[in-house]
């Protein structure tokens, strides 16, 4: 009697069906397979590596313009009419956005590894649509709405792209493992020139990226010029709330170069300082007077605003995120605050630092229309302030401005042609950060014209402009760049120049090493054992990239022509098994029949299962 053993053997593969299963929802042996990716499915994988770039520069961008989260919110406060901190909310949902698609790309990647066909799942698919298009919307919305700020992301290139080379060149020489094994898999020599020839065309054109990068940080140190004097944008907004006493307090304890502030006119012609064309974001007029929310700030009388309380909107909207930092004495102060006057301010900042100031122009029907500059004017020589230590920023009346107070430095808010900025006696220029190139700021130093941009909050662009040799900056978070001793990096040309040679060549190393590997033990698989393979073997070793049916039928063969043979099975056939066998091994037995001969039968492992 004949003793049967089992022709199959399931061993458990975890990885493998947390892979399909994860992808594609594949998580059945019977499921998954060896056959070549569909061209659809391929039409999938491209729209992923698409996708994943395109939400790795919109990652990229939306976190490093955190220097203008309160620009941003600003500017979408005064579209909307209610104050809401939408950036971070905005870096979260995209760093989650970002962190699916290359989960799902690392995923697919892994497929091609392991020689599995992908086959993304539907639900997979609609999240990378809709990614996709969010991504394409909110790109497209900034390019209208936030035109200038895509300038941002050229600047920031100038500080990180030495360190995005490095990154960018281990990114390709892991990628190059990948590569390698779909050359080594190619049955067609086209195919192994156009995979060598496209993959070593991006490795060095990568190599060679360096020569394009120019950043002022590449410097000698000694070249490295003078700190930039440090202008607190309306006090210190986010150690307290803006334009009252308690912020213009908080800058000067910080010893800054100076203050800028915005000044306006009330009813009743008393000079007060408030950026906002009305009070809504900054006090709590709706709770007072719900009546005046939305009236002008500069049409109401100084009595009226002086009942507003202008600290308690800090607390509660925390705009930059820096409430809960506030001691608990520096919480009552700031709950308490009230809208400031510019003989307060004077008074506060008289011999201790310098103003720089900004006319707001009330409405038409103001009763001081006309005469705000005077009044404005009046109140600075009156308190007795140093004229010399107030910085002009208006440009209207300026003759008349320089007529009666000669010693204002005068700043100019625009870029102008040399002679009308000369023939204004303009001092100083006053522009955003992204306006000015390392040139400009060369010729305007050649000129005698210093130059303050605003608003610089980062201290990555902080130690930028430093490098490029800007002599003054407005910063909300003068209290963290006054802390900083020197830029965050600064490196020779001649280190520069052996960092990138030595990345280069290392990356090139194991790319070449890589490659060779790779070749060599398919070269070894293929030709060492060729002298102990039956020709169903050979055909078998050389039907890789066949489908799973062609396989099959050569394996069937294969069994059938070692049991009549009883040839034994070589282990190195393990590395051509598809979806329905892995690896052979031996097992026998028991002796039955007449003749008392041995009957040989396989023990299968299957991936995939019949």
């Amino acid at each position: 009697m004949v003793r049967h053993q089992p022709l199959q053997y399931y061993e458990p593969q975890l990885c493998l069906s947390c892979l399909t299963g994860i992808y594609g929802c594949r998580w059945k042996r019977y499921q998954r397979s060896h056959d070549d990716t569909t061209p659809w499915e391929r039409l999938w994988f491209l729209l992923l590596t698409f996708t994943f770039g395109l939400t790795l520069t919109w990652l990229y961008f939306w976190w490093e313009v955190h220097n203008d989260y309160d620009e941003f919110n600003w500017y979408l406060y005064n579209r909307m009419g209610y104050w809401s901190d939408w950036s971070v909310p905005i870096l979260v949902t995209t760093a989650t956005a970002f962190t699916y698609i290359a989960g799902l790309l690392v995923l697919a990647l892994c497929h091609i590894v392991v020689g599995q066909q992908m086959n993304l799942h539907w639900l997979h698919k609609i999240g990378l649509v809709v990614i996709l298009a969010s991504t394409v919307v909110a790109m497209s919305a900034v390019a209208q709405l936030w035109e200038d700020e895509w300038e941002v992301l050229l600047i920031s290139l100038q500080g990180t792209s030495p360190f995005l080379h490095l990154g960018a060149l281990a990114a390709v020489t892991m990628l190059s493992w990948i590569v390698a094994g779909q050359f080594a898999r190619a049955e067609r020599s086209s195919s192994q020139v156009t995979i060598l020839g496209t993959f070593f065309t991006v490795v060095f054109a990568l190599y060679l990226a360096p020569l394009t990068i120019s950043s002022p940080c590449i410097m000698e140190k000694k070249d490295l010029g003078p700190k930039p004097t440090l202008i607190g944008h309306r006090g210190a907004p986010m150690l307290a709330p803006e334009h009252t006493l308690m912020s213009f307090r908080k800058a000067l304890e910080q010893k800054l170069y100076g203050i800028q502030a915005d000044v306006t006119i009330s009813l009743d012609g008393v000079p007060f300082l408030m950026h906002d064309a009305n009070l809504r974001r900054t006090t709590n007029v709706e709770q007072v007077f719900p009546e005046l929310a939305r009236r002008p700030a500069s049409m109401l009388n100084w009595t009226v605003l002086q009942r507003l309380n202008a600290g308690q909107w800090f607390l509660k909207t925390d705009p930059f995120w820096t409430a809960s930092s506030l001691s608990p004495s520096d919480h009552r102060e700031a709950q308490n605050q009230s809208i400031c006057s510019l003989d307060d301010l004077l008074e506060l900042a008289k011999g201790n630092t310098t103003l720089l100031l900004n006319l707001r122009e009330p409405p038409r029907d103001h009763p001081f229309r006309s005469s705000f500059v005077n009044i404005t004017l009046e109140t600075l020589l009156r308190s007795g302030f140093p004229q010399h230590q107030v910085m002009w920023l208006p440009n209207r009346q300026r003759p008349f401005v320089r007529k009666v107070a000669p010693g204002f430095q005068q700043m100019a808010g625009s870029k102008e042609a040399v002679a009308s900025l000369r023939r204004g006696h303009i001092q100083w220029l006053n522009l955003r950060y992204t306006q000015v190139s390392g040139q400009e700021l060369r010729d305007y130093a050649s000129w005698n014209l210093s130059v303050n941009l605003y608003t610089v909050n980062a201290p990555w662009l902080f130690s930028l402009l430093w490098c490029t040799g800007v002599p003054s900056v407005t910063s909300d978070n003068s209290h963290t760049l006054s802390q900083v001793p020197s830029p965050l990096w600064i490196m020779p040309p001649d280190e520069y120049c052996l960092m990138w040679v030595t990345a280069d060549l290392i990356s090139f190393t194991l790319i070449i090493g890589i490659f060779v590997f790779q070749n060599y033990h398919l070269i070894r698989w293929r030709l060492g054992g060729i002298r102990s393979y039956n020709p169903e073997q050979i055909m078998l070793s050389a039907a890789v990239r066949r489908t799973s049916r062609d396989v099959s039928i050569m394996k069937e063969k294969l069994i059938f022509s070692e049991i009549s043979d009883g040839v034994e099975v070589s282990d190195e056939l393990s590395m051509c098994s598809d979806s329905s066998y892995d690896t052979y091994t031996n097992s026998t037995a028991t002796p039955s029949g007449p003749r008392g001969g041995s009957s040989h039968t396989k023990t299968l492992t299957d991936q995939g299962g019949h």
